[in-house]
């Protein structure tokens, strides 16, 4: 295996770098909530107004839209606010779920390279969908030692944290910031409200107190409703990679110490399952058959 097949691998780590789609349409809880959310928003409007369009005020939700954004502009630099934002769609969409497809791969790999088959290894590798795993393995294959090994993919999977981490944070901030400007529309209406009622022009006493309520309104809506949510989401997603990059280390591990394939099996069926559970999630089936039933 040549250094550059290696190398080829360490593309940045975002929703694409694990070789595999984005996502397949259809995340059932954020569809219910959506939903949810339409139908508290459509009840709330209906029923405790006169006239729908009293929960309509575009001066207050312009205060806190564009006084979120601009702060999130200040606060950020405006390449990773444009990677976020093409995030929001990521979303909508659930995840794949390739973990047991890996465990299969990196049991067939750890039975060829039990029967020291360095050409079938490398004839495998062209047609894995994950570049980590074949990052791990080809430096496997190139005997390359197990401490420097597991170094470089811990670095990796560091970075993948800390830069998803860091975008999730992004809509953290965003969520900090809507309800603050939200304030900021109430005392601007508040202000105005006062001015209008010293100069005894009691007529827009209503819209001037419009502006004061509804932009905490909005910027409560939009930070715990939008905002706060897409950042959850982001980091749960995270979570799920980790798991599944760390399950793929201690798999290139085992190999490298030339483990049993039957015994690498049965230990990343058990680290996958322990690690759904932590995370709340049923634990990941495992096969019917015994683990060392089809190693050699």
């Amino acid at each position: 295996m040549t250094s550059s097949q290696s190398g080829s691998t360490d593309s940045p780590l975002n929703a694409s770098s694990t070789g595999r789609p984005a996502g397949v349409p259809g995340n059932p809880s954020t569809l219910i909530g959506i939903v949810v959310s339409i139908l508290l928003l459509t009840v709330v409007v209906l029923f405790t107004a006169q006239s729908p369009l009293s929960f309509f005020n575009l001066p207050g939700l312009l205060i806190v839209l564009t006084g979120t954004l601009a702060a999130t502009m200040i606060s950020y630099p405006m390449r990773e606010i444009r990677r976020v934002m093409a995030l929001v769609g990521s979303v909508f969409r659930r995840e794949p779920d390739f973990i047991r497809e890996d465990i299969d791969e990196l049991v067939a790999l750890a039975r060829e390279w039990m029967h020291g088959d360095a050409r079938a290894v490398e004839r495998a590798l062209e047609t894995t969908r994950n570049p980590f795993l074949r990052t791990g393995i080809s430096l496997v294959i190139d005997n390359v030692r197990e401490e420097e090994i597991l170094d470089l993919l811990r670095w990796r999977i560091t970075r993948l944290r800390a830069r998803e981490l860091a975008e999730a944070q992004i809509f953290r901030t965003m969520a900090t910031y809507a309800p603050a400007f939200g304030m900021l529309g109430t005392l601007v209406g508040l202000i105005n409200m006062l001015e209008v009622i010293q100069n005894g022009d009691l007529a827009v006493i209503g819209p001037r107190m419009g502006v004061a309520l509804l932009s905490t309104f909005y910027g409560i809506l939009l930070g715990n409703l939008l905002f706060k949510p897409i950042a959850v989401k982001l980091e749960r997603r995270t979570e799920e990679r980790l798991i599944a990059m760390n399950m793929v280390l201690e798999g290139v591990s085992m190999i490298s110490r030339r483990r049993l394939p039957s015994f690498i099996e049965a230990t990343l069926n058990s680290f996958i399952s322990e690690a759904h559970d932590e995370l709340g999630e049923r634990p990941l089936p495992r096969n019917t058959e015994s683990p060392g039933s089809g190693a050699s």
